[in-house]
Formats: structure tokens, C-alpha cells, sequence
């Protein structure tokens, strides 16, 4: 039976800080394209304009996500933690009061930061903090909850969006992130990043406070860990170096494509702009923000299904398995833009089935296994920035598709959802043809060692 001692409390609490960053990640990138159709009415914007009040966000999270992980390598993941926070609530009051676009737009950039480094920094601290046997489980903590908060950012707009209160929908992040600004003070720091800093005192007590079952075991496991491999800032031009080394190069190919790829699959079109592409199928504005919300469930049940066949099947099979739902999700959805009733409540519900289609692929495979497949591509000495430099390229791709969507929907909702067929299609040649296997019993050494890895048919 576990323990209710204070210690154990703690493990809890910081565990909870740590998971509720990820939550207001998915809450913020959620909220925007319902808070989307009030803004619009107050202001006019053009479909570019419109694009970038979602898309700053996530060119805030790129800066972001490439910056903080080394921040935290240097300073500690609490003070960045705690960094993050201050970037929620900062961006959360200035979009939220905002008299005009322009600082709207601001604050979801800042609100980005805080998007882009709770990426990068939150997982690890989560990892680092927990027990040994628990790692693995307090590992999937995070994307479970980006997609709750997705999730509440849907029954939120739901709730709010009939009075047009944009401005609360997108305020209200700024109380988690007061609530996660103050617990962060209790907060201990990771005792790993401790030891990587010589402070084997310190990791002792981070250990004893987070009531570790064996606390001597642990702290001799951590520095015998650290005299193996010594954590160091490793140059950015040394890990390239080694990255697209003949050995690794391949390896280096494919997790930078996967990376890009999964956002070019269109998968967070339809989590940014999901409402507006069913006002533009013909639901009513307030039918479609009711339907959004059944999106948010889907990709949350089918999120929990992909946890659990995660370490079951190939990672290969299972994003095969994802992507032809995905890629007949978008050939179904180009065919009811096309053929459909043109602007009805049943090219609503047929547009509003092939999204939730989508969503379902998408969640149960993609959407749980690329941040997983990259970092398995990598060695250990270099993981931490290569994986950073991979999925800096995913955030980039995700300010492209959220800058880019509305304008490719303004001009033809069936151009929009076919060229996402067409990059599905891409994606299947891709898993089948350049994509090691990192999965079914593969170790890490035997996946990123410096022997070239092939693609097995």
C-alpha cells in the first residue's frame, strides 16, 4: 500500500504542478479557434490575419521549445518551470484585456513561450523526479494532459462562446498558471540535474523530500549514471556533427521528417480551426462550437487506447495502422466538400464524422508516438538537443499549417483536405521505406548506435 506520509504528498503535488503545465499547453492551443469566431466579429481580419492570432502562439512555442531545454540544462527545470508559468499568466492578462489585434496577438506569442518550454522542460522534470518503477507511466502523464486540456478548452468555448466572452475564454488560462507559479515554490528541484552539477547533497535531500523508497540506491544509481556519461553542454555544432555522422545520418533523416510530417498530416487544422470549417460545411456557429466538443472526447479516448497499445504493437505497424485512417479521413472529407449539399446541417454531420475520424487515427498513433519514435532515434550522449532540433522542425511546421489553413479554406475546402491525402499518402511510403523500427523489442543501443539502422519491409 503506498504511503500518505508528507513526503509522498509531495511526489504528488510536484507531480501535479508539473502535469498541470501540460494541461494549460493543450487549454491554450485549444482555446484559439473558438475564441476565433467571437474575435472576428468584433474585429474584421482577413483570413491571414485571422491565421496569425492562432499561429503567434505557436511561433512563440518554437522560440520556445528551442531555447528552454538548455535553459534548463543550465539554471534548473524549477526556475524554467517557474519561467513558464510567469509566460502563461503574463500573455493570458495581455490577450485577454487586448485593445486592438496587434496585442492579441502579442500575448499569444508570450503565451507561446510558455507553450513551447512547458514542451520541452516539463516531461523531463516529470521523469526525473519520479521513482525509478513509476517512469515509464509518469512519462505518457504529459500528452494525456494536453489533450484534457484540449478538451477543456472545447466545454469552456461551449459554455462562454453563446455570450461571445472571448476574453474570459482565454483569460481564464491565467489561473492554472497562478496556481502552478505558486506551487513551484514548494517544488524540489530534480535530483539528477543535481547530481549532473556536482551537488550530491542536494540530490540527496531532493530525494529524501520526494520520499524515494530507497534513497542511497538511488543516489549511487544517478552518479554512477553521471561517471558513465557525464551530462554536458554539448555544442550545438558538435551534435550536428554527429547527427548527420554516416552512422546516424539516416537516423537523423527520419526523425526530422517524422518531426515536420505530423503536423503536415493536418491533424491540428482541425484542433485550431475545427469550428470554422464546419460553419463553412453549414452547421450554425453555435451547433458547430457543440460539436467541437465531441472532437475533444474523441481524441482523448482514442489518446488513452494509443497508451495502451503503445508498447503492444510496432511502432512501425501502429503509425501504419494511423495513417491510412487519416489519409481515407481527408479523401472523405475532400469528397464531401466536393460533393456534398453545399452549406447544410448534413454536410455538417458527414464533415463532422470524417473529422472525428481523423482525430481517432490520429490520437491512438501519431499523436502519441512521434515525440517517442524521435527521441528512440538518437544515442543517449546526444538525445536531449537532437531530439530538441527534430521537433523544433515540428513547431515550425505547426506555425506554418495554423498561419496557412484558413487561407487554403477560404479558397477551397476540398483543395485543403486533398492536399492532406496527398502528404498522408507521402507519410505511408515514408513509415514503409526510410523509417527504422524503434519498437517490438528493439533496445535503444541497438536503434541509435552508430551502425547505419534500415527500414525493415
Amino acid at each position: 500500500m503506498m504511503s500518505t506520509s508528507p513526503r509522498n504528498g509531495l511526489l504528488g503535488r510536484a507531480l501535479f504542478f508539473g502535469a498541470l503545465a501540460e494541461l494549460l499547453f493543450g487549454y491554450d492551443l485549444g482555446i484559439a479557434g473558438i475564441a476565433l469566431l467571437s474575435i472576428s466579429e468584433q474585429w474584421e481580419m482577413s483570413p491571414a490575419v485571422s491565421g496569425f492570432v492562432v499561429s503567434s502562439l505557436l511561433l512563440g512555442a518554437t522560440i520556445g521549445v528551442a531555447v528552454a531545454g538548455r535553459l534548463a540544462d543550465r539554471f534548473g527545470r524549477r526556475p524554467i518551470l517557474m519561467l513558464i508559468s510567469a509566460f502563461f499568466i503574463v500573455g493570458g492578462i495581455l490577450a485577454a484585456v487586448a485593445p486592438d489585434v496587434s496585442l492579441l496577438i502579442l500575448g499569444r506569442f508570450i503565451m507561446g513561450l510558455g507553450v513551447g518550454g512547458s514542451a520541452s522542460v516539463v516531461t523531463i522534470y516529470l521523469v526525473e523526479i519520479a521513482p525509478t518503477r513509476h517512469r515509464g507511466k509518469i512519462g505518457s502523464l504529459g500528452q494525456v494532459m494536453v489533450v484534457l486540456g484540449i478538451l477543456l478548452a472545447y466545454i469552456v468555448g461551449y459554455a462562454l462562446q453563446p455570450s461571445d466572452a472571448w476574453r474570459w475564454m482565454i483569460g481564464l488560462s491565467v489561473v492554472p498558471g497562478a496556481i502552478l507559479a505558486v506551487g513551484l515554490v514548494s517544488m524540489p528541484e530534480s535530483p539528477r540535474w543535481f547530481v549532473s552539477h556536482g551537488r550530491p547533497g542536494d540530490a540527496r535531500r531532493s530525494l529524501e523530500r520526494l520520499s524515494h523508497p530507497d534513497v542511497d540506491g538511488e543516489l549511487a544509481e544517478l552518479e554512477a549514471a553521471h561517471h558513465r556519461s557525464p551530462d554536458r553542454q554539448v555544442s550545438l555544432g558538435e551534435v550536428l556533427r554527429r547527427m548527420f555522422s554516416p552512422g546516424l545520418r539516416r537516423n537523423s533523416i527520419a526523425a526530422c521528417i517524422l518531426a515536420a510530417l505530423v503536423q503536415f498530416t493536418g491533424a491540428n487544422s482541425i484542433i485550431y480551426y475545427a469550428p470554422a470549417a464546419l460553419i463553412d460545411a453549414g452547421f450554425s456557429e453555435g451547433a458547430a462550437v457543440t460539436a467541437n466538443v465531441s472532437v475533444g472526447v474523441v481524441n482523448v479516448l482514442f489518446t488513452l487506447l494509443g497508451l495502451f497499445l503503445v508498447d503492444r504493437l510496432p511502432r512501425r505497424a501502429l503509425l501504419t495502422v494511423g495513417m491510412c485512417g487519416m489519409t481515407t479521413a481527408m479523401i472523405y472529407l475532400a469528397a464531401v466538400s466536393q460533393l456534398g449539399p453545399e452549406q447544410s446541417a448534413v454536410t455538417g454531420f458527414l464533415t463532422l464524422g470524417g473529422m472525428l475520424l481523423f482525430l481517432a487515427s490520429f490520437a491512438m498513433s501519431w499523436g502519441i508516438l512521434v515525440r517517442v519514435v524521435v527521441s528512440e532515434l538518437f544515442p543517449s550522449a546526444i538525445r536531449g538537443t537532437a531530439t530538441g532540433l527534430a521537433l523544433l522542425l515540428n513547431w515550425v511546421a505547426n506555425f506554418v499549417v495554423g498561419q496557412t489553413f484558413p487561407s487554403l479554406l477560404a479558397v477551397s475546402a476540398t483543395l485543403s483536405f486533398g492536399l492532406f491525402a496527398v502528404i498522408g499518402v507521402c507519410a505511408l511510403v515514408f513509415i514503409r521505406r526510410v523509417l527504422p523500427e524503434t519498437g517490438a523489442g528493439s533496445t535503444l543501443e541497438e536503434v541509435a548506435s552508430d551502425e547505419p539502422v534500415h527500414a525493415r519491409a
